[in-house]
């Protein structure tokens, strides 16, 4: 006899009996559930679930908190009880069920979720190591070419082949086949590509095909997305008119050689423009009087990394350096990340799952060593009320910038290796710190005093 027995029984009596279930998944913590009339929930035997911490209803999903490895057997035993419903099948109507209840943002949000935050891990992991890196460089650590080499291979592979992993993640989110999503990831990052980060700093040269400069996607994020929902869609398209027997010839090739022409022939000319229109406007705020320019772009300069454009901001503090002999957009990126990270500490104090607000801390700490994509996508964009909120605090931290005057002696590290960017005196090390501290502190108060909308938009309990 099951140990779940009595809590199944109890469960399907509170939500009305199975017949009133429409589908159902469950997540590392929570057993979640779409009804096909929530008016024969009830609530207080929902509440009452034996085993379960706490339910509550959101976006259409009525959601029984039971715990890691819990939820497991639960969920295993309420199959039985369904009649044995498969896995894949079950998620996948899961899925399509939970986006109707969603609007427009929310879906965006979703989506951006469901292909990012499997890839959390990794760039968590590989964004510590590259901080560490860069701090022990900057501190004088001596290390010779074999060894610097496979620190680079430690650090470097997953920030550079970061197209190859989401376009991966994006296939198999829109239902393609995600061998080939992998292979068009590795296409634009090709070494016979010229490198993105390098034609940015004025190091190569784009190649010219039909008079449009192609260059690759290193560090790529829309992009990549985008690479795999043409993938998706080609492969569906081409199943309606390819005879089932030479589906395993025509449609990978019509799918792969349509998605790499148009991520290098239209969308990289698109992103080039898109990417000149924000180098002038960076310049132009930049430039802008009282410090107005300062405030906005340090509110706005984590959407420019999510974008993937922020690798040609190089070119700016660059010229920055050599035209002022100081580099104010590595404060004011600092300022930026400080704010988004503020929100996050503040959205993972409001999580009562204990998973959920472990995964969010680890997803924010490699922030401390300037690499942000891990909170935004794991925490962050999860909620546009907390990603608002770190905008905020961005902007906070520019005005302290635009009092002190304060610009880094260099470029290439930020956040807590960025210090040494900054011991020209002990005034400037101290301001600096304000900064940091002034935009963390407003965005994590903002984010509290929106606690019940956020604990709503998070799904937390």
């Amino acid at each position: 006899m099951s140990n779940n027995k009595e809590t199944v029984k109890q469960l399907l009596e509170a939500v009305g009996g199975k017949e009133n279930i429409k589908t159902y998944e469950h997540c590392a913590t929570r057993m979640r559930i779409i009804l096909k009339d929530d008016s024969k929930l009830d609530k207080e035997k929902a509440e009452e679930v034996p085993e379960s911490k706490g339910y509550f209803f959101n976006t259409g999903q009525h959601q029984f908190i039971f715990g890691t490895g819990k939820v497991n057997s639960v969920y295993a035993d309420l199959q039985k009880a369904m009649g044995g419903a498969g896995d894949s099948e079950n998620t996948k109507d899961f899925d399509e069920e939970s986006y109707q209840n969603l609007n427009p943002v929310q879906k965006v949000v979703r989506i951006l979720g469901d292909i990012l935050v499997p890839l959390i891990p990794a760039l968590v992991t590989t964004g510590l190591l590259m901080g560490i890196r860069g701090l022990l460089l900057e501190l004088g650590v001596q290390m010779d070419d074999n060894w610097l080499a496979v620190f680079e291979m430690l650090t470097d592979t997953a920030f550079a082949f970061l197209p190859v992993l989401i376009t991966y993640s994006a296939t198999r989110k829109f239902g393609g086949n995600a061998s080939i999503g992998i292979v068009v990831g590795l296409m634009m990052v090709a070494p016979q590509l010229p490198n993105a980060w390098e034609v940015a700093a004025g190091d190569a040269q784009p190649l010219t095909l039909l008079g449009i400069d192609v260059v690759g996607y290193q560090g790529s994020i829309i992009p990549a997305i985008v690479a795999g929902y043409l993938i998706s869609k080609i492969e569906k398209w081409c199943r309606k008119f390819v005879p089932q027997v030479m589906d395993l010839v025509v449609t990978p090739f019509v799918s792969l050689s349509v998605t790499i022409a148009v991520i290098l022939l239209v969308l990289g000319p698109i992103l080039q423009t898109l990417e000149t229109g924000v180098l002038n406007s960076i310049v132009w705020l930049v430039e802008a009087p009282w410090g107005i320019g300062y405030i906005i772009y340090s509110a706005v300069q984590q959407l420019v990394v999510i974008t993937g454009l922020h690798h040609s901001l190089s070119i700016i503090e660059l010229g920055l350096l050599s035209d002022t002999g100081g580099n104010v957009l590595n404060t004011l990126g600092t300022a930026s990340m400080a704010g988004q990270f503020g929100a996050a500490i503040s959205a993972a104090t409001l999580m009562k799952n204990q998973v959920k607000k472990a995964n969010a801390l680890s997803a924010s700490a490699s922030t401390l060593f300037g690499i942000t994509e891990p909170l935004l996508f794991g925490v962050n964009l999860q909620s546009m009320r907390v990603f608002v909120s770190g905008m905020m605090g961005g902007a906070a931290g520019g005005l302290m910038v635009s009092i002190f005057g304060l610009k880094a002696s260099g470029f290439g590290i930020t956040f807590i290796p960025g210090i040494l960017l900054y011991t020209q005196s002990f005034a400037n090390i101290l301001q600096y710190l304000v900064v940091i501290a002034v935009a963390f502190v407003v965005s994590f108060i903002i984010v509290r005093l929106q606690s019940k909308q956020v604990r709503a938009e998070l799904n937390i309990n």
